[in-house]
């Protein structure tokens, strides 16, 4: 099973971004939830969406609700973020993983992409 987390960059505050996480190996896609986390530097990694891929049923970390938006397309095996309005404060590496439950805390997340970079400048 894999999982490979894409779309990174660098982009202005205000600015929009989409990141792609692509599941493989993960039969059906729809068994899973898939999250979002970040890292900043010198930072703890935490929670920013979830979407159970069975149900739909999103979850959002305070801290992006309004602006951050996840969606999955199980014939495809994709999840994607799309951030919108960012602030310098979502300069991170983002990270997608796979759980059976959706959460926002990483301790339960058995599958885990590499990361990408994210940096908005203000």
């Amino acid at each position: 099973v894999q999982l490979q987390a894409s779309g990174g960059g660098l982009v202005q505050a205000g600015g929009s971004l989409r990141l792609s996480c692509a599941a493989s190996g993960f039969t059906p896609l729809d068994y899973y939830a898939i999250g979002w986390f970040r890292q900043a530097p010198g930072k703890g990694r935490e929670g920013v969406a979830c979407i159970s891929s069975s149900t739909g049923s999103t979850y959002y970390a305070d801290s992006v609700k309004g602006r951050f938006t996840v969606s999955v397309d199980n014939a495809k095996r994709m999840v994607y973020l799309q951030m919108n309005s960012l602030k310098p404060e979502d300069t991170a590496v983002y990270y997608c993983a796979a759980n059976l439950l959706c959460l926002l805390v990483p301790g339960p997340y058995e599958y885990w992409g590499q990361g990408t970079q994210v940096t908005v400048s203000s």
